[in-house]
Parts: C-alpha cells; sequence; structure tokens
C-alpha cells in the first residue's frame, strides 16, 4: 500500500509538485494502479504464446536524400557539418 508520504517521496524524484489537498486523490489512484497489477499477477497462463506474424515491419529502402549543404542551409546554426539545436541545460 502507498502512502502519503510514498506520494511525496516519488513526487520530489519525478520534480512534479503536488499541493497537499491534492495527495489523497494521488494517493487512492497509486493504491487503484498497484490493485490492478495484482490482479495481473493472479492471471494464470497456459504458457508460451505463440502468433502467426513473425516480423511486420516493412524492408528498409535506401533512397538518395538531400546533399548536407542543401539540409544545412535551412538549419538554424550549424556546427562541424551538424545541425546545431538550442542548449537545453545551462
Amino acid at each position: 500500500m502507498v502512502t502519503k508520504e510514498d506520494v511525496e517521496h516519488i513526487a520530489g524524484l519525478a520534480d512534479i509538485g503536488i499541493d497537499k489537498d491534492e495527495l489523497g486523490a494521488f494517493t487512492g489512484q497509486f493504491n487503484a494502479i498497484l490493485d490492478y497489477f495484482d490482479i495481473l499477477d493472479k492471471v494464470k497462463g497456459d504458457g508460451v504464446i505463440t502468433r502467426d506474424l513473425s516480423n511486420v515491419m516493412r524492408e528498409d529502402i535506401v533512397e538518395p536524400s538531400l546533399p548536407l549543404e542543401e539540409v544545412l542551409k535551412n538549419a538554424g546554426g550549424q556546427e562541424n557539418g551538424y545541425i546545431k539545436g538550442p542548449r537545453v541545460m545551462q
């Protein structure tokens, strides 16, 4: 069973702000989810499931792509022949 303290700890790890008035609702939801997993753990299987399909992915088709110069002229920034994106972390 998940406690309110567990939910606060998980929210801190995930860097999610949960208000004190929402804590009870989240705790109930966590416990309901875990109850569903308990039900699934009790399901008995007959063994290995076999399927007729082995690979439903298409084969890769090699096609010519745009020249590097054309790609880089549309990029906002570039560095050493690569597209340079905005800085994410400081």
